[in-house]
C-alpha cells in the first residue's frame, strides 16, 4: 500500500520533533508500506524568511520572496533524508519540481495546474521514501513558485491524487480535529469523523487546522484526510464525505488587522436558527462580550465581538451550542 504523509511546521520544529516524524514515517514502511511524505518548513522558519527579506528590501519582488521561502522546506527534506538514512532507511529529498508540481505563474499564491509523477513512482519503486518539499512548485517558465497560506496540505492533497495513495495522514499539533480550538477551548469535543462541507466552512470562516483549498481539492478529488498528532495513541479525525454529526459540528474564530471586530462562527445543519442565535448571543451578554452585528447563512451563523473579546467569546459561544 502507498502511504501519503504530511508533516506541518510544528511537527518539525526541532531535532526531537523531527526524530519523532522519522519514527512514524519508519514504522509505516516496516508495517510493509511505502511512503512519500509532504514537509512544511520547520517552525517559524516561513516567518524568520520573511523577516530577513525586509532588512535586504522594503519592496522585494513576489518571484525573488518565492525563491528564498522556497528554501524553509527544502531544509526540512534534506534533514529528513538524513535522520532516515540514520535509521537505516533509504530516502530521498526532492523539490516541488524535481517533484513535478506544476503551477500558474501567481508567485505567492500559485494554484497547482499539472502533476508529473514519474521521478516520484521511479524513486518508490526502488524502495525508497521519497521526501517532497510542501508549499511549491513550477511555472511553466520554469521559476520556483510558492502555493500561499497552508501550501503544504494542497501539495500533499494533490500528490495523494495524483498518486491513488491508499491513505493520506496530516500530523499537526492537535489530535485531531475538533469543535472548537482545545488551546481555547478546554472542553472541546474530538470529531471522529467530518464532512467536506463542513471542513471547508469551518476553514473558511477561520479554523487553522487545514486550509480551504486542501479541503475543496480533497473533495474534488475524492481523498479522504486523516488528521492526527505526531503524540504516541493519537487517534485523529477523518475528513470525508459524510461526517459523524450534523446539528453544531463547531465553533470558530476569525480576526483581521484591518477590522476592531472579530467573527465568532458557528458550523452545521441547525444553523442558522432562532433559537441558537438567541443561545449565543444570550451567553455572551452573560458574559460581559458585546455583540456588534449577526450574520446567517447556509449552515452556519456569525456574531461580531471586539477582538480583545474573541477569545473569551469563542468559549462563551463554543458552551452554549456544543452539548
Amino acid at each position: 500500500m502507498l502511504f501519503v504523509e504530511k508533516f506541518g511546521g510544528s511537527s518539525l520544529a526541532g531535532v526531537e520533533r523531527v526524530r519523532c516524524a522519522a519514527r512514524l514515517i519508519a514504522d509505516t514502511v516496516r508495517a510493509g508500506h511505502s511512503v512519500a511524505a509532504v514537509l512544511s518548513a520547520q517552525g517559524k522558519t516561513t516567518d524568520a524568511l520573511l523577516s530577513t527579506a525586509a532588512h535586504y528590501s522594503r519592496s522585494p519582488s513576489k518571484r525573488e520572496l518565492d525563491m528564498l521561502l522556497a528554501t524553509g522546506e527544502q531544509a526540512s527534506v534534506a534533514l529528513m533524508a538524513m535522520t532516515l538514512a540514520e535509521m537505516g532507511l533509504p530516502a530521498v529529498s526532492l523539490t516541488g519540481w524535481q517533484a513535478g508540481v506544476g503551477t500558474d505563474e501567481t508567485y505567492g499564491d500559485a494554484h497547482i495546474r499539472r502533476l508529473s509523477m514519474e521521478r516520484v513512482r521511479r524513486e518508490l519503486d526502488e524502495g525508497k521514501v521519497v521526501l517532497i518539499a510542501g508549499f511549491q512548485g513550477v511555472s511553466p517558465g520554469n521559476d520556483i513558485t510558492t502555493l500561499g497560506r497552508g501550501g503544504s496540505d494542497t501539495s500533499a492533497v494533490a500528490l495523494a491524487a495524483a498518486l491513488s495513495a491508499d491513505e493520506l495522514t496530516i500530523y499537526t499539533d492537535v489530535d485531531g480535529i475538533f469543535s472548537s480550538d482545545p488551546r481555547i477551548c478546554p472542553d472541546a469535543v474530538r470529531r471522529e469523523r467530518i464532512s467536506y462541507d463542513d471542513m471547508l466552512l469551518l476553514a473558511q470562516k477561520g479554523a487553522q487546522v487545514l486550509h480551504d483549498r486542501s479541503v475543496a481539492l480533497a473533495q474534488a478529488s475524492g481523498v479522504p484526510i486523516t488528521v492526527k498528532s505526531c503524540e504516541t495513541g493519537s487517534r485523529g479525525s477523518i475528513v470525508c464525505e459524510r461526517g459523524d454529526v450534523s446539528q453544531v459540528v463547531g465553533v470558530t474564530q476569525k480576526t483581521s488587522d484591518t477590522s476592531q471586530l472579530a467573527a465568532i462562527t458557528a458550523v452545521g445543519d441547525a444553523l442558522p436558527s432562532v433559537e441558537n442565535e438567541r443561545a449565543v448571543v444570550s451567553a455572551l451578554e452573560h458574559g460581559g462580550v458585546n455583540v456588534y452585528a449577526i450574520a446567517g447563512g447556509e449552515r452556519f451563523l456569525s456574531v461580531y465581538v471586539l477582538r480583545a473579546d474573541a477569545d473569551r467569546a469563542l468559549r462563551l459561544a463554543h458552551s452554549a451550542l456544543i452539548r
